[in-house]
């Protein structure tokens, strides 16, 4: 059985199991199991290593910290629990597992969900959902087992952004979008930081695409910050079994107001922060170092997140960042003229804009801002219009394809490193700064590649629709009004016919 196909007969066997359970409260169930599972696995395997090399030291706690691998206590470790499923007690077991996990392994300190004893979860459901992942047969390779569970926790956080919809899924980048962004900017070495880094999805594709082009992944050093407490909890599981070493901070914090990797300088920054965020604490910021552009204005944070990620920057630092394509061309509270100093700085690579639908919490199209401070063509930007890529997986939800990403790819890489590229009308053009400042400094592709400008923030079609019919029949609701008015002005000073002539 393909990967694939196992993750979604392991989520629809799951999400049976649910009962009537709220998405956002089952999520920490589910995910804290995948967790513990594979935490205990990882300590499976090296425990028989050790057992056969010399059985002293298989209960020895160095020999696994010294490989990263967690130390689970033996009323933690997925036999016992598994031992208990069908007890009345198997909240307490799991709790009292995650807690001692916890306290053995500094790194995980205040990270794991510990509310399985409570008394509206239904114990029986729990049970099965732990029968099920003991069950899980994915060919009887422990090693393959422990990666089919990063990929499931991975495809679970998926499902449950997608089920919780506006209200959970900011916590999820769709996984083609992040794709997208690493193969744009290409992590293979050094430090890779995200100030909003959600569930940790851009430092887990980053390690894919260094593990697919042969490289090491002890090569990446992953720096993130995440405000909201449940995410970065989640996030901290996520690279933990991925096997990905983190600082993501001791805790959640807000990077604007406590910026937790104050001295960092990235070669890599990655991030989809917030769209279009009206309430960032800005009159409290007025005089931050970072905004060396100019200062943001306080009803959005488009821009202050640009020049944050602009100052964290190395010397040679690249930079893929997701916003709404508002950011392409306002001129609102000094945006303009920030993005006018950050493009007459020769910071912007490329921009390319995307379809709408891509998201699980609007449904507004965006654009990557491809930011380097040391440029290959100097003086020039690539513009790539996407917008009409893409497909259709349900109906309010859009995924790029292998074949869309690789499209884009290949032409930001042809343009970079080599003279096989060439402008394609509607698609991709290649402008200099004196073309940039002829079109005011907007850095919308449409202007660029042939295309007339659609819509910044694009309306999804049942809400235009909704719209444009409540108008029309206001418009005759009126033009009704107006015809009687008309008549009766008209029977009134004997014009000749009555008011049924008009209708």
């Amino acid at each position: 059985m393909s990967v694939i196909g196992f993750e979604e007969k392991l989520w629809a066997a799951a999400d049976k199991l649910r009962n009537n359970m709220d998405s956002g409260e089952y999520k920490h169930v589910i995910l804290g199991l995948i967790f513990l599972k594979y935490v205990s696995d990882s300590f499976n395997e090296k425990w028989r290593e050790l057992m056969e090399l010399d059985p002293d030291f298989a209960e020895d706690r160095d020999a696994y910290m010294a490989e990263g691998v967690f130390w689970v206590p033996e009323n933690a470790r997925w036999s016992y629990i598994a031992q208990h499923a069908k007890t009345p007690e198997i909240g307490k077991v799991v709790d009292n597992a995650l807690d001692t996990i916890e306290k053995e392994n500094s790194t995980l300190k205040g990270v794991l969900p510990k509310s399985y004893a409570r008394p509206e979860l239904d114990k029986r459901i729990l049970g099965e959902i732990i029968d099920l992942f003991t069950n899980m047969n994915v060919g009887g390779n422990e090693a393959r087992e422990k990666d089919v569970l990063g990929r499931v926790y991975e495809y679970f956080l998926g499902k449950f952004a997608a089920n919780e919809g506006k209200g959970g899924g900011e916590f999820y980048t769709p996984k083609s979008v992040v794709k997208l962004m690493v193969e744009l900017i290409q992590p293979y070495k050094g430090y890779v930081y995200d100030p909003a880094c959600g569930s940790g999805g851009m430092f887990v594709q980053s390690l894919k695409f260094v593990e697919e082009h042969s490289g090491n992944k002890f090569d990446i050093s992953v720096y993130g910050q995440e405000s909201n407490p449940t995410t970065w909890k989640l996030a901290k599981m996520n690279l933990a079994i991925r096997g990905i070493e983190s600082n993501l901070g001791t805790k959640n914090a807000d990077t604007f107001h406590n910026d937790l990797h104050k001295t960092l300088k990235a070669d890599y920054v990655l991030a989809n922060p917030p769209f279009n965020d009206s309430d960032w604490g800005q009159p409290s910021l007025l005089e931050d170092p970072r905004w060396k552009f100019g200062t943001p204005p306080a009803g959005n944070a488009n821009y202050a997140w640009l020049e944050h990620m602009i100052d964290k920057l190395g010397q040679n630092g690249r930079a893929a960042i997701v916003l709404a394509n508002g950011s392409l061309s306002s001129n609102t509270s000094n945006e303009g003229e920030i993005r006018k100093n950050i493009i007459e700085a020769d910071l912007v690579e490329a921009i390319v804009s995307l379809p709408e639908k891509l998201f699980y919490t609007t449904g507004i199209p965006v654009s990557v801002w491809i930011l380097n401070r040391n440029k290959n063509q100097k003086g020039k930007t690539l513009f790539i219009d996407g917008r009409k890529l893409g497909t259709m997986v349900n109906r309010r939800l859009r995924e790029l394809t292998e074949e869309d990403i690789g499209k884009i790819a290949e032409t930001f890489i042809k343009w970079q490193n080599s003279d096989q590229y060439n402008d394609i009308k509607g698609f991709c053009h290649v402008a200099t700064l004196e073309d940039v400042q002829a079109h005011d400094y907007i850095l919308s592709p449409g202007r660029y590649v042939g295309i007339e400008d659609i819509e910044d923030d694009v309306e999804l079609f049942e809400e235009k629709m909704e719209r444009l019919t409540t108008t029309l029949a206001t418009h005759f609701s009126k033009s009704k009004e107006l015809q009687q008015v008309i008549g009766e002005e008209l029977e009134a000073i004997g014009y000749g016919f009555s008011r049924k002539d008009i209708y």
